[in-house]
């Protein structure tokens, strides 16, 4: 053994900081079951498979979103547009499911799920599995329904701040230090 300090990856303050280096896009995760609608902000997203189609997202076992997602059997993904960035700051918060969708326009894929409109792009899954994750549970959906949405620029995430559009082709990332 050399005189090496103890490794620092274990502290959750530092591990936030080092995730905040990684650039994300930003998706709304919902479910719909009985007359409740819930959905959640994630960044935690994951495409698994081709054949056939299957997402992963990775929940807050707290979130409020998660026992509607197990009661229904199916969640939706919406991936914001850069102008969504104000979805993103609604759905991240702690509020009433129906002060989420308060004034926000949505459709439901075909089992349900409130889908998010003007996103770029939506899905609709089927809840294949669910694995606990230490403080999270990892939903693995297979994708039953796709749709694109519109033609714009990907509301991305980066430093726990969001990138900033400067055209169609550039983003200017946040120099933030988290």
């Amino acid at each position: 053994m050399t005189g090496a300090p103890p490794a620092a990856g274990t502290d959750p303050e530092r591990f936030r900081a080092l995730m905040a280096r990684w650039a994300t896009g930003v998706s709304v995760v919902t479910a719909h079951a009985g007359s409740e609608d819930a959905g959640l902000t994630v960044n935690a997203l994951l495409s698994v498979s081709l054949r056939p189609p299957a997402l992963l997202v990775s929940v807050s076992l707290d979130a409020d979103t998660l026992p509607v997602v197990e009661q229904s059997g199916y969640f939706g993904v919406s991936f914001l547009a850069a102008s969504q960035r104000p979805l993103s700051e609604r759905f991240a918060r702690t509020l009433p499911s129906a002060e989420k969708f308060r004034e926000v326009g949505t459709h439901r894929g075909p089992h349900g799920s409130p889908l998010l409109d003007g996103a770029l792009g939506a899905a609709e899954c089927r809840l294949a599995a669910r694995t606990p994750a230490f403080d999270h549970v990892l939903l693995l959906g297979e994708v039953v329904h796709v749709e694109a949405g519109v033609e714009a620029l990907p509301l991305v995430y980066f430093q726990s701040g969001y990138a900033a559009a400067e055209g169609p082709d550039r983003l200017r990332l946040s120099t933030r230090r988290a």
